[in-house]
C-alpha cells in the first residue's frame, strides 16, 4: 500500500484556485476527456456531456456568475452537463414516448454520470501533476448558464471544473473524522459526536489561522451555520430552470 501512487494521489487531494498562465495542450485535454468517458454509467445510457469553454467572453461571463477569478484564469475549463437530450433524440426517432427522461430518476442518473466522470477526470489530472477545483457556483445563475452554453431541452449544467498548472499548493484542509460519516449497517452517529465536533473545530481553527493565505477565525460549526442560513438568491431558481429544461414536469 505504501507504494500505491493512486492512493497517494487521492489522499493528497486539495482544491487548486491559483493557476499558472499556461493552457493545457490538446493532447492532455483529449486524454482527460477520454478518461471521463470510460467511467461507470447508469444503465449504460451515458447521460452526461462535457463542454470545454475556451471563448474568453463566455469564460468571463462564467467568472461573473461564479464570482471566482479562477473560472477565467486557468489552464482549461470543463463544464459537466447532465444530458438526456441525446437519448430523447433516439426515442423520438423510434416514435417512443420520452416522458421518462424528464423524471427525477433520470435527472439523478444524469447527475450521477456527470459526477462520476468528473471525479475520474480530476483524479487523472492530479496524477499528471495538474490541479483542479470544482465550481458548483455556476448555479448562482442557472438560466444564464443554460443560455450561455446554448443547452437544449433535457440537459442541465451540474458544475464546472477548472484545471491547470498550480501556481501554489495550499495546505490540506482537515476532514471530519471517519466515524462521523461512515457507519456499519445503519446510520448511527457516535454518542460523543458533540465532543468530536469540538476537537474538529479546534483543528480547523488552527488550520485557518496558520495556512499560507486568507487566514481567518473559522470553525466547522460556524461554516455550517452560515451555509444553512443563506444561499445565493438565484440558486433558488434551480427548480424553475430544471422545469424550463423539461425536467420534473409530471411529478408531484
Amino acid at each position: 500500500m505504501d507504494n500505491n501512487q493512486t492512493l497517494k494521489n487521492l489522499l493528497n487531494h486539495r482544491s487548486i484556485r491559483n493557476f499558472k498562465n499556461q493552457q493545457l495542450d490538446q493532447a492532455t485535454i483529449d486524454q482527460l476527456i477520454s478518461v471521463a468517458s470510460h467511467t461507470a454509467t447508469s444503465m449504460f445510457m451515458q447521460q452526461f456531456s462535457i463542454i470545454s469553454v475556451t471563448d474568453p467572453a463566455i469564460k468571463h461571463a462564467i467568472t461573473e456568475i461564479t464570482g471566482h477569478s479562477h473560472a477565467e484564469n486557468n489552464g482549461h475549463l470543463f463544464v459537466f452537463i447532465a444530458d438526456q437530450y441525446r437519448n430523447y433524440l433516439i426515442g423520438k426517432a423510434a416514435d417512443q414516448s420520452t416522458d421518462l427522461l424528464g423524471e427525477t430518476d433520470r435527472l439523478f442518473a444524469g447527475v450521477y454520470d456527470a459526477s462520476i466522470a468528473s471525479e475520474a477526470l480530476t483524479a487523472a489530472a492530479e496524477s499528471m501533476g495538474l490541479g483542479a477545483v470544482y465550481l458548483g457556483s455556476i448555479l448562482n445563475e442557472p438560466q444564464q448558464m443554460i443560455d450561455l452554453l446554448k443547452l437544449p431541452k433535457l440537459t442541465f449544467p451540474v458544475f464546472a471544473i477548472a484545471v491547470g498548472y498550480p501556481m501554489t499548493i495550499p495546505e490540506q484542509k482537515p476532514r471530519l473524522p471517519l466515524d462521523t460519516s461512515h457507519f456499519a449497517n445503519q446510520y448511527t452517529l457516535p454518542a460523543n459526536y458533540s465532543a468530536i465536533l469540538d476537537d474538529y473545530d479546534s483543528q480547523l481553527t488552527d488550520y485557518y489561522q496558520h495556512r499560507g493565505t486568507n487566514t481567518r477565525v473559522e470553525t466547522f460549526r460556524h461554516n455550517i451555520e452560515r451555509q444553512i442560513s443563506k444561499s445565493p438568491k438565484h440558486r433558488r431558481t434551480i427548480f424553475s430552470a430544471l422545469q424550463h429544461q423539461g425536467f420534473l414536469l409530471h411529478e408531484h
